[in-house]
């Protein structure tokens, strides 16, 4: 029996980290053992995370399976994203050959960049990161 082939990609975003394998499959998504749609309450979260692989034309090539931890929805829909991306990424580099290779693709639409923008953290005699006490005259 031959062996399956995965491949793997860890994104971040936020305060969420995904790890995220890629099998040879039917398309299917699976987050934390669930379903994307069940998992996600949007539909623009499940539209953004599946945009790598439908630029690359492996919507129905590849079963995703997600273990995702931290942040909010937005923050881990990033963090999948991502993961895809870098799995994706590790799948062309395994099958290169083609004289147009995933990464200029996905370089292009801007999903190789990690976000690094974080929470700032709040500062001693401040309300918030930046917001200062109202000033009083008397």
């Amino acid at each position: 029996m031959a062996e399956v082939k995965k491949y793997y990609g860890t994104g971040r975003r936020k305060s969420a980290v995904a790890r995220v394998t890629l099998v040879p499959g039917t398309g299917k998504i699976t987050v934390n053992k669930k379903d994307v749609s069940e998992y996600l309450p949007h539909a623009v979260l499940v539209m953004d995370l599946k945009q790598p692989l439908v630029l690359t034309n492996n919507a129905d090539t590849f079963d995703v399976i997600v273990n995702v931890n931290g942040g909010g929805f937005s923050g881990q829909a990033g963090a999948i994203r991502l993961g895809i991306t870098r799995a994706l990424l590790e799948y062309d580099k395994v099958n290169e050959g083609k004289e147009d290779s995933y990464r200029s693709i996905l370089k292009k639409a801007g999903f190789v960049t990690r976000d690094p923008r974080v929470k700032e953290r709040k500062k001693y005699g401040l309300k918030g990161a930046r917001r200062a006490p109202q000033f009083s005259k008397r």
